[in-house]
C-alpha cells in the first residue's frame, strides 16, 4: 500500500482528497501546515507528497525546497495560481507536477498513480543496471545508489532532474528535443507538457554548472533541443 501525505491548509479539500486516494487502496496522511509538514516528510517514509502552495507560515515552496534538500521522493504541487510564472516557480524548484485548483479528484488520483509508478519503474530500472559510475570533469553519477556528486560532495537531484541527467550522461553528444526526453522520462501517455523539460534543466544546471548561464555539460542546441557534452 503506497503512502501518501497530504499538506493542505483547506481541511474540507484535504479530506475530499484523502477519500478519493483511500478508495485506490493507498495510506493517507493530512498535515494542515508547511512547517509540520517537512517535518512529517523528512521523517516518515512517504511514497508521494500532495502539497499545496499557500500555506500558512511555511509556503509550499519553501517546504519543496526543504524536501528536495534531503529526498527525490514525487511531489505534486496544488494551487490556485493559474499562471504560467507559479508553474515555472514550481517546477523550477523541484515539483514533479502541478495542478490547478479547482481540479477533478479522479484527475488528482491519475496524477498519482502516475508519478508513483514511473518513480517506481525508474527506480527498479535503475537499481537492476550494473554498470559502472559514469565520471565526468568533476560529475560522478552513482547509478545504483542514484547519487550525484561534484568534486565529490553530494548534490541532491529530484527524481526526474536525475533520470534526465542520466538518460542525457548516458547517450553523449547526441541531441535530444524537449518532446524526446519528455517521452522518455514521463512517459508518452503521460499527462503534462513538455515544455516542463526547459525548468527541470534549468534546475540541474543551477545545481550542478559552476556557471549556468555557460553549461558545460547539458549544452542547448537552438531550435533542436539539448546536449550532454563530453
Amino acid at each position: 500500500m503506497k503512502k501518501i501525505l497530504i499538506i493542505e491548509d483547506d481541511i474540507s479539500i484535504a479530506e475530499l482528497q484523502r477519500d478519493y486516494l483511500v478508495m485506490s487502496d493507498m495510506e493517507v496522511e493530512i498535515c494542515g501546515n508547511g512547517t509540520d509538514g517537512l517535518n512529517k516528510v523528512l521523517e516518515g517514509e512517504y511514497d508521494l507528497v500532495i502539497l499545496d502552495v499557500m500555506l500558512p507560515g511555511t509556503d509550499g515552496i519553501s517546504v519543496l525546497k526543504g524536501i528536495r534538500g534531503k529526498l527525490n521522493i514525487p511531489v505534486l504541487l496544488v494551487s490556485a495560481k493559474k499562471e504560467e510564472i507559479d508553474k515555472i516557480r514550481g517546477l523550477g524548484a523541484g515539483a514533479e507536477d502541478y495542478i490547478t485548483k479547482p481540479f477533478s479528484p479522479g484527475e488528482l488520483v491519475a496524477r498519482v498513480k502516475a508519478h508513483i509508478a514511473n518513480y517506481d519503474r525508474l527506480t527498479i530500472n535503475t537499481n537492476a543496471k550494473m554498470g559502472n559510475d559514469i565520471c565526468i570533469r568533476g560529475l560522478t553519477i552513482d547509478q545504483a545508489a542514484r547519487r550525484v556528486f561534484m568534486y565529490e560532495k553530494e548534490t541532491i537531484l529530484s527524481t526526474k532532474e536525475f533520470e534526465i541527467l542520466l538518460y542525457l550522461s548516458k547517450n553523449p553528444n547526441r541531441v535530444y528535443s524537449r518532446d524526446d526526453i519528455f517521452n522518455h522520462i514521463w512517459g508518452v501517455e503521460s499527462l503534462g507538457d513538455s515544455s516542463t523539460i526547459t525548468v527541470h534543466i534549468a534546475r540541474i544546471r543551477e545545481k550542478l554548472e559552476p556557471d549556468p548561464q555557460n553549461p558545460q555539460y547539458i549544452e542547448t542546441v537552438w531550435g533542436a533541443g539539448y546536449r550532454f557534452r563530453i
